[in-house]
């Protein structure tokens, strides 16, 4: 426990007063009191007006991560308990829980943490120095409020190897929490099974943010010809072909995705017709128009591309490129579903870049839908980071 008061800069802290959690070093005119990286701080206005408590960080330019506006707020295990209680409450209310995210961050009040659940498996990700010491207590929490609901958790395993880490002066670090356990696990969404690698897989295994968009594609594919590009382990692929697909194409350039990717469709009984390739698609799509390849539904999902301010003009350059290929591989009428998993690839940039790709090919675009991440990655207004993934799906009409 600390003492220590954290006062901001006259002017400052206008994302927090708005909503937000974070803090920058910048916005700090100075810091009173003993404290270590990772304790609770006191947050005051530059007038002494108090704003709540955080933990800080002096290795981060997030300097303090807020935990509560109430400025006499014990954090203990009353406290965490009411925010696991919550976040698992919304879960309940809003998705399917077989395989979601229960806690996603400072969009559940606890920031730095992510916690995924595959069907009996959870996976957590702690990202900030100050959450780390509390993770153990928020786990313990989490498994006792899913017992009161019937849901035994089998094992927990904990993939904190993100870089981002290291920005925190924090080892990256992945392995069991407990007993070991068979790190392959099945889960089943929309009806698809998939083998989930917690151990090896990206992120925390799998990426849960589209399942409701993989759903919404699959009312466009049946009888299809469809090319999902950056196919990872074949999820968008899978979901075209359950809905009656006559041909599925997947394609990524990691050789481990593919191969995952085949054994989800062999899973599915699916391999007849949903395929998969080990390819690099900006290489790729040029490759297919040169054929005179056409398809009825483009799929697009790519790693994202800007994962900083800096890289953003090189990022856009990558979408907009992608972009156009797919819209020339389209028949007259087919579908394109886009997206872009990049926060710093903000709504509209994203949207003038694919208006752009279609000037450049002469394409109209018919939008049928926006989505955005499933409700279990809630959008917290006021944290612009938790709103990261753009996903649209357009109709493609030649101009003519």
């Amino acid at each position: 426990m600390s003492d220590a008061i954290v006062t901001l800069k006259k002017g400052e802290g206008r994302a927090l007063k708005a909503g937000g959690l974070w803090i920058y070093d910048n916005e700090i005119a100075g810091v009173s009191g003993r404290f270590e990286n990772g304790d609770l701080v006191n947050v005051h206005d530059f007038d002494g007006y108090g704003l709540g408590r955080g933990f800080i960080n002096t290795n981060s330019r997030i300097r303090v991560r807020m935990m509560t506006r109430n400025q006499n707020q014990e954090i203990d295990e009353d406290f965490l308990y009411m925010r696991v209680q919550a976040a698992w409450d919304y879960r309940k209310e809003t998705v399917d829980t077989e395989s979601c995210r229960i806690l996603f961050g400072e969009a559940d009040f606890l920031p730095g943490l992510v916690v995924d659940k595959f069907a009996d498996i959870l996976v957590v990700q702690s990202l900030a120095l100050g959450i780390d010491r509390m993770k153990e207590t928020i786990l313990r929490l989490l498994m006792e409020a899913l017992e009161r609901d019937g849901i035994s958790i089998r094992g927990v395993y904990e993939r904190s190897d993100a870089k981002v880490r290291e920005q925190e002066g924090m080892k990256r670090v992945k392995g069991f929490l407990g007993a070991p356990f068979d790190t392959n696990v099945e889960i089943r969404e929309n009806g698809v099974r998939y083998l989930v690698d917690v151990q090896d897989g990206q992120k925390t295994g799998f990426f849960l943010d589209q399942k409701y968009n993989r759903l919404a594609i699959q009312r466009l594919c049946k009888n299809a010809r469809v090319l999902d590009c950056f196919t990872h382990t074949g999820s968008f692929a899978l979901n075209a072909g359950l809905a009656g697909a006559r041909e599925v194409l997947g394609v990524d350039a990691s050789g481990l995705g593919v191969e995952q990717a085949r054994r989800n469709a062999r899973l599915n009984g699916l391999e007849d017709r949903v395929r998969f390739l080990c390819a690099d698609v900006f290489e790729l799509l040029p490759e297919l128009e040169e054929k005179g390849e056409l398809f009825d539904v483009v799929i697009l999902d790519p790693p994202a591309f800007a994962k900083s301010r800096n890289s953003v003009k090189n990022a856009v350059k990558g979408y907009r490129e992608i972009n156009l290929r797919a819209m020339k591989l389209i028949r007259d009428g087919g579908y394109l579903a886009t997206c872009s998993c990049s926060h710093f690839m903000t709504y509209e940039l994203f949207t003038q870049t694919i208006g752009q790709a279609a000037r450049n090919v002469h394409r109209r675009l018919r939008q049928v839908e926006y989505r955005t991440q499933a409700p279990d990655h809630p959008v917290l207004w006021a944290a612009d980071e938790s709103y990261y993934l753009k996903f649209y799906i357009f109709q493609v009409c030649v101009e003519k």
